[in-house]
């Protein structure tokens, strides 16, 4: 293993999200969006999963993003901790309701576009390349409202006046761009995913794989920005990855999870391909789904693929046709998994499988045979200060150095692989939770779920271990 290394300028970094970060969430004219009517508690998956009452925050709720971990005044202090550590990348997403409040404003807000100067700048200044989501979990709120979000096509065009916005505003700045985060996320949770809203009645797939359609083609369009606009900048799309396992060597387990692959690799086809596969028509037919298309859509997708396939990996899943071993479901994770009898899971029921990376690496590469790029991958724990202030997060440690050393592997696999930005190198707010207590760190950020706490930054054992994996090109990962 000592003898395997990772490639020269290899993107070593940590990834956030502007909604689980930045806080603010009314300030400089910033519009409402989606993860802004998340409250903590029960109520919070079912609103993701399109079952919400009110499209405007409730004074009995707490909503975690509203303040999240202020990184919109204190970005200055974080990204001095992260060029501390040696990052080459930071991956961020842009706000689109900070740009356009409601998404259809006349004109942009220019509070929303100086912040994210004066971000990249700061970055810039540390030699950390900005890498760029366009849609993290984020829809102006007013077009769910007006035009029930992704479901009508209005939101493609709308979308691209965005992305053609920022594309031309910071194209001296950023390099590295991805259009939607996990874009696969819309079956799953589809209100976090795509901002859409169900009543009683709805066809709801009919719904969901209308809105994948817009924005494949509004993916589509914002790529084609970006290569007309900065011709040296790369876009990609981005997966939320982690293969599924057949439970059994039966057939019948082995084509389920085939096919739950496939619920997800549709996305990524269309994007890395520029065509709908074979077997994603048979579904529409199965199904009785009839996805609008507008004449030019085909030609829009094909002429427009993604450079770089970007993707998250936690965790790997299994499935199985067998009505008695799908009672022994893990709880946690989104994708819901059969228990791995040959793996341990988080405190959150997050299967741990770090040869499930290297194998996830492969399947891509082999796939679509272009340059990936890992934007998110971690462990969320409840990290427990000591005595004397200090964390000793050595399961963290753990975690990422068996997942770096299969990383390391797929690279002498032939996988080409461009980069590694870990999620949250600082704590912030759990997308699926709500939860400070969930913190995938190697900065302590004194916050709890109910929002209590300073907000004071304090570094983890993992954060000189990280330093040191980065010094040494990953050649030290401690092991």
């Amino acid at each position: 293993m000592t003898t395997l290394k990772f490639p020269e300028n290899f993107l070593w970094g940590g990834a956030i999200a502007a909604n689980q970060a930045e806080g603010a969430y009314l300030e400089d004219g910033k519009g409402l969006t989606v993860v802004d009517l998340l409250p903590t508690g029960e109520k919070r998956f079912d609103i993701m999963r399109g079952y919400i009452s009110s499209l405007t925050p409730l004074p009995e709720e707490f909503y975690p993003a509203h303040e999240a971990i202020d990184f919109y005044h204190r970005y200055a202090e974080d990204i001095a901790l992260f060029a501390e550590m040696g990052f080459k990348a930071l991956r961020v997403s842009i706000s689109w309701a900070r740009i356009f409040p409601t998404g259809e404003d006349a004109v942009p807000n220019e509070a929303g576009l100086a912040f994210y100067d004066r971000l990249f700048d700061e970055l810039l200044n540390h030699n950390i390349q900005p890498v760029v989501t366009l849609a993290h979990f984020d829809v102006p709120v007013h077009l769910i409202e007006k035009y029930g979000s992704w479901r009508h096509r209005k939101l493609v065009g709308l979308f691209e006046m965005y992305a053609r916005t920022v594309l031309e505003r910071y194209r001296n700045k950023v390099k590295y761009w991805m259009t939607f985060n996990e874009i696969n996320m819309l079956l799953h949770l589809p209100f976090l995913g795509a901002g859409l809203v169900f009543q009683e009645g709805d066809n709801v797939k009919q719904i969901q794989y209308q809105a994948a359609h817009h924005q494949l083609v509004a993916s589509a369009l914002a790529v084609k920005a970006c290569h007309e606009l900065i011709p040296d900048a790369q876009i990609g799309c981005m997966l939320a990855a982690g293969s599924f396992y057949p439970y059994t060597c039966n057939p019948e387990d082995v084509y389920q999870g085939m096919e739950k692959d496939r619920e997800s690799y549709f996305f990524i086809d269309v994007q890395s391909r520029g065509e709908y596969p074979g077997y994603a028509r048979r579904f529409f037919r199965d199904h009785q789904l009839d996805i609008v298309m507008e004449p030019e859509d085909a030609q829009i997708l094909k002429n427009n693929t993604v450079d770089y396939i970007g993707f998250s990996y936690y965790s790997s899943r299994t499935t199985s046709t067998d009505p008695e071993v799908i009672k022994n479901m893990t709880s946690g994770n989104v994708f819901g998994s059969v228990a791995n009898p040959y793996l341990q899971a988080s405190e959150w029921g997050w299967t741990i499988d770090p040869k499930g990376f290297r194998i996830t690496a492969n399947q891509l590469h082999d796939r679509y045979q272009k340059p990936l790029f890992v934007v998110e991958n971690g462990l969320g724990a409840a990290d427990e200060p000591a005595a004397d202030g200090t964390i000793q997060d050595d399961y963290r440690i753990d975690y990422l150095q068996r997942h770096l050393a299969e990383m390391r592997e797929a690279i002498e696999d032939g996988v080409d692989i461009i980069g590694y930005t870990s999620w949250g190198p600082i704590d912030i707010v759990s997308a699926s939770s709500g939860e400070m207590r969930k913190r995938y760190g190697y900065i302590y950020t004194d916050r709890d779920n109910e929002g209590n706490g300073s907000l004071e930054r304090s570094r983890k054992k993992s954060f000189d271990w990280y330093k040191q994996v980065i010094a040494s090109n990953g050649a030290d990962l401690g092991l």
